[in-house]
This record gives C-alpha cells, sequence and structure tokens, in this order.
C-alpha cells in the first residue's frame, strides 16, 4: 500500500526539501499557492523516481482545504504524515507600528488555517499517523510582533493537539529546524552572509531523523 504525506508549504524551502527527502518512500500531495514552483517540486520528484499530486492552493481557503481532504479520503483513505511548512511572513515591525492588514494575514495563514487544517487532517491520520510542525526561535523578539505572534499561537495549538493525542494518535511532532537561507529568512535578515546557514535539504533530514 502506498504511503502518502500531505505537505502544506512545499512550493520551496523546507517544505520543497521534505518532498524530495520523502518522494522516495511516499506519495507526496504538495500543497502551495505558486503554481511554477510546485511544477519544478513535481520535476525535482519524478526524476528522483517518486510520484506527486500537486495542490495549487491557499491554505487560507477553508472550502479548498476541505476539498484537498476529502479528495485525499476517496483517493487512499488515510494520510501516514502531515508537515505543515506554510507560512505568512509578515514585515518585521515595532508592536506600536504593526500593519493592521498584515496582522490579519498571519492570523489567517498561522493560526486559523493551522486550526482548520488539524480539524481535517486529524481524521485522515487516525491513530497511527505523524504530524510535524516547526517551532521558531525568533518568537518573541524585538520587531517579530505579526510574524511571532501568530507562529506562537500556532505551535501551541500543536503543542495542545500533542497533549491530547499521546495515548491515542495521531503522534504529532513539534521540532525545531535550524536556521536555513530561504526566501522567509531573508525576509528578517537582509544582507545576511548565508554561508553558515544550514542547507534546506539537510535540514529536512536532520527532521525526519527525530521522528
Amino acid at each position: 500500500m502506498t504511503k502518502t504525506a500531505l505537505i502544506t508549504g512545499a512550493s520551496r524551502g523546507l517544505g520543497a526539501a521534505l518532498a524530495e527527502a520523502l518522494a522516495p518512500t511516499h506519495h507526496i500531495v504538495a500543497v502551495a499557492k505558486t503554481t511554477g514552483a510546485l511544477e519544478e517540486l513535481d520535476d525535482r520528484i519524478q526524476a528522483k523516481g517518486g510520484s506527486a499530486t500537486l495542490a495549487p492552493m491557499d491554505v487560507t481557503n477553508q472550502d479548498a482545504m476541505a476539498t484537498l481532504c476529502r479528495g485525499i479520503f476517496e483517493r487512499w483513505g488515510t494520510l501516514d504524515m502531515w508537515l505543515h511548512a506554510a507560512i505568512h511572513a509578515a514585515p518585521l515591525a515595532p508592536a506600536d507600528h504593526i500593519d493592521a492588514k498584515d496582522f490579519a494575514k498571519s492570523v489567517a495563514c498561522n493560526v486559523t488555517a493551522t486550526a482548520t487544517l488539524i480539524t481535517f487532517v486529524a481524521p485522515l491520520l487516525g491513530d497511527a499517523g505523524q504530524a510535524v510542525f516547526f517551532d521558531d526561535p525568533n518568537a518573541g523578539q524585538k520587531f517579530y510582533g505579526s510574524y511571532g505572534a501568530t507562529k506562537a499561537a500556532q505551535i501551541s495549538l500543536a503543542r495542545s493537539w500533542q497533549a491530547e493525542t499521546q495515548k491515542t494518535g495521531p503522534k504529532v511532532h513539534v521540532v525545531t529546524p535550524p536556521a536555513m537561507p530561504t526566501a522567509t529568512r531573508a525576509r528578517f535578515y537582509p544582507g545576511e552572509n548565508r554561508t553558515n546557514l544550514t542547507q534546506p535539504a539537510d535540514a529536512a533530514l536532520a527532521v525526519l531523523q527525530q521522528l
């Protein structure tokens, strides 16, 4: 029976690296807003002999996520893994200068969509599947108000789910990946020397070894 892995935020960075790392053993359901990047990911997965289903969708669209999860159920019945790498990284700003629209986008993607997806994906994972969330130690630092507050809320949701499912499953993991030269980090650290950062492919392997 084919193992399946749903990756939300799969178009680039850690999400894409996880998709490629899992492709030899799992059929990848790759979700992201950027169609072109998903197609490039699919090419790399196929080059390694793997297969993927591309879902160019916005995780904040509840109807789209419901359709996606219903499609997964109808095709495979279950999911083996869900790795949630989707994030909205609002621009850095002092707490008293947070832009209302940026904050609303952060809440919608980082908090509301996560809560919605947990509700939709949990039945697919059952008691044997695994869900993976990614913590960020930058939450709570100066100028990280929109991103940090909503990222912390996302991880709080994940940790509550983790505590609730310890005896029943699914297995919920919260991991902290190393600093990587991603587009998200570039927004927070423009001009940073990236030579000492961990490449997403190496970070993905380290994450999977922790599961």
